[in-house]
């Protein structure tokens, strides 16, 4: 389907959205606990999987994990391409290179032809474009058809509703940066029917749909026939799965996590579910195997289908909303995305899903991050200090207070304890802070049956990383007296890790919206005390990032590496800080950075200064004859200000650009290292000159 013949987008597209998104996030969260796990397992130690089984493991219930991390990270790769519905394999690899760090975010490092990704991702690293990366004349037919292609893959049907033409070329094109064979055919399947879903109610006729996009004589192809056969003889679906583990089994296919063998177990939930959300939650995870992986699909897929009312109201009532209250985490090389919600990616995903057919983008609530308009979203937000509740009431956030209650919602790594316990488990939760000292926030709230004093509030890291909280002017609010707060974010001697609300009063307060904006005023060198929160803030791109004498000491074997933090807030600021290169092919700052291979940079290379864009390639925009020498400190500021880049060398104005040619708008700023070492002591973000 082209895009001129595109039908009309749903009327509640951003509602079904996030409704997948939930799904998805759910279905990991349940399933992760018991990652690989059998079903005769299972059965053993747990029981059926009717509801949440964290506690009992002794496991976090919201986690990093790479099936949440790639499904909301590789989509990006539309938005950074002009949202081309042409969008080729080769683009999306470029984003690999992009957002992913080497062994420390998103993927499972297992290495050279153990680990799919791994090895699609060294494929890439070494200039060999996708789909050459993922092919199985490349890697092998056992390496490249393993489960990851289906498991990144929502996003590409959600940008594509009712389009399964276009939800499906742009899931092969995907799937193929790492991927072959069975693997791809998987992943079209799940794409196409995800996006089926939007527009069509009944599970048949939207496998009849799907398995046209793949050939007939595929393993997948018969798989699917298969079980939508023995769904038909069984009643049970405990009888379908042992039908698939005796004909698709694990002992049939190679590698660590096979397409086949969990692509079946993804159709027969679906088929044996009933339509009902907590049915398939439970038939796909006490059936085994890679639970998380094949439970986050089929949570989107019954999420997009049947929408929120879905997942409220399932067969045996659990409440599947509240314990996640939309949060989930995504480590990659843009940390400003890391500490994340439901509704912001779904927000962020239906607008890509807009720009493809050529409509505007949405920005709730005049563009406030925290809007809570779709049904049921709280973004993160919970009680943390004093009794009460927080809910969605009338698309509100509503607070039940009793004496003082103070709310708020991550914007940071919520504690050393979570950094340090995913730094232990794999895939750590690299990020940076969302709100920053000199930042505005702004919230409007209003009383629902009571009169309450309320301001605004930020929790911080303080000295030693002990808890530390600013808050705002309090302001008095009654039912005839709705208010807007007001709060310049204070210097504090950490990261901001919270957002919220102090209040005081009995009742219920209801906060309409919630937004921060500005440039940041953020100074940092080395502190005092022993915290070590204030490194964390940092997203490590560098081989070594250490401090042995100086607060910034970065190492690059090979390649650039950048140190960086900031978000796509960020548009004009300027970014100043020493640089002091001991051994460097190149050393210097960037700004409006936007993951490893997106940044302006002003660089300090053999014998000249250079400002530099990066959008995979690097250009020179602007250079000067220079000679420096190592262990020379070079005092360097960058300002970018609207189109214009504007260099500084010791407060000395030295070179600038514009750049008019798919410019970059926004992101944070970074030290950056090519190939050698360099030392910072301080560096400061700060309004533009």
């Amino acid at each position: 389907m082209s895009q001129q013949t595109m039908s009309a987008l749903p009327a509640d597209y951003a509602e079904r959205v996030y409704a997948g998104v939930l799904g998805k996030v759910i279905g990991v969260y349940l399933g992760r606990p018991f990652e690989g796990w059998t079903y005769e397992r299972i059965i053993e130690h747990l029981g059926e999987i009717e509801d949440y089984v964290h506690d009992k493991l002794d496991v976090p219930l919201i986690v990093t994990d790479d099936d949440i991390s790639g499904t909301f990270t590789f989509v990006r790769s539309l938005a950074d391409n002009a949202h081309r519905a042409d969008l080729s394999a080769a683009d999306i690899g470029r984003s690999w290179l992009n957002y992913l760090i080497r062994e420390r975010t998103v993927l499972w490092w297992g290495g050279l032809g153990n680990s799919t990704e791994h090895t699609a991702y060294l494929r890439l690293e070494e200039g060999i474009e996708a789909p050459m990366s993922g092919s199985m004349d490349m890697n092998g037919k056992v390496v490249s058809e393993q489960i990851g292609a289906q498991i990144f893959i929502d996003g590409w049907a959600m940008v594509a509703p009712g389009d399964p033409d276009q939800a499906v070329r742009f899931a092969e094109e995907a799937a193929r940066v790492s991927h072959d064979g069975e693997a791809v055919y998987g992943a079209k399947i799940v794409a196409a029917m995800e996006a089926l879903a939007f527009v069509e109610s009944d599970v048949n006729r939207i496998l009849d749909g799907a398995v046209r996009y793949i050939p007939d004589d595929s393993v997948i192809a018969r798989l699917i026939g298969d079980v939508r056969e023995w769904h038909a003889q069984h009643n049970d679906w405990r009888d379908t799965r042992q039908a698939i583990a005796d004909n698709y089994g694990y002992d049939k296919y190679g590698g660590n996590c096979h397409m086949v063998p969990n692509h079946a177990l993804i159709i027969a939930s679906i088929l044996h579910s009933n339509d009902d959300f907590g049915e398939a939650m439970k038939i796909i995870n006490t059936c085994g195997w890679d639970t998380d992986c094949n439970s986050g699909n089929v949570g989107c897929f019954m999420g997009i289908k049947n929408g929120i009312p879905g997942i409220n109201q399932t067969v045996g009532g659990t409440d599947w909303r509240t314990p996640v209250a939309d949060r989930l985490y995504m480590p990659t090389a843009e940390g400003g995305r890391a500490i994340s919600d439901c509704a912001t990616e779904s927000i962020a995903i239906a607008n890509m899903g807009r720009a493809l057919r050529g409509e505007a983008p949405e920005a709730p609530k005049g563009g406030a991050q925290f809007h809570f308009t779709l049904p049921g979203s709280v973004q993160g937000f919970e009680v943390i200090e004093g009794e009460g509740a927080a809910s969605q009431a009338d698309g509100m956030l509503e607070v039940e207070a009793h004496g003082v209650t103070r709310v708020g919602t991550p914007t940071f790594i919520p504690s050393k304890e979570t950094a340090r316990y995913f730094e232990g488990r794999g895939y750590a939760l690299m990020a940076s802070p969302r709100v920053h000292p000199g930042q505005v926030l702004t919230a409007h709230v209003a009383s629902a049956d009571g009169p309450f004093e309320v301001a605004l509030c930020v929790d911080f890291y303080g000295e030693d990383d002990e808890p530390g909280l600013a808050v705002g002017d309090f302001v008095h609010v009654d039912e005839a007296s709705p208010a807007l707060l007001t709060f310049v974010v204070p210097d504090t001697p950490g990261p901001i890790s919270k957002v919220g609300l102090s209040i005081r009063g009995e009742g219920r307060l209801r906060l309409d919206w919630l937004k921060y904006e500005g440039p940041p005023h953020l100074s940092i060198t080395r502190p005092a005390h022993n915290g070590t929160m204030w490194r964390r803030s940092f997203v490590n791109g560098v081989d070594q990032f250490t401090g042995w004498g100086e607060t910034f000491r970065l190492i690059q074997n090979r390649g650039t590496g950048l140190l960086s933090q900031g978000s796509r807030e960020w548009t004009d600021y300027r970014f100043l800080a020493d640089v002091t290169p001991h051994l460097a092919r190149s050393a210097g700052i960037a700004v409006r950075v936007q993951g490893m291979r997106r940044y302006y940079a002003f660089v300090a290379t053999p014998g000249k200064l250079q400002i530099v864009k990066c959008l995979h390639d690097k250009t020179v925009l602007a250079e000067i004859a220079f000679e420096w020498s190592f262990g020379q400190t070079l005092q360097m500021e960058l300002e970018a200000n609207d189109q214009m880049l504007t260099a500084y060398l010791g407060g000395e104005k030295v070179l600038s650009a514009t750049d008019t040619d798919a410019p970059l708008e926004d992101g944070g700023v970074a030290l950056l290292i090519e190939e050698g070492r360099t030392a910072t002591q301080e560096i400061l973000v700060t309004m533009p000159r």
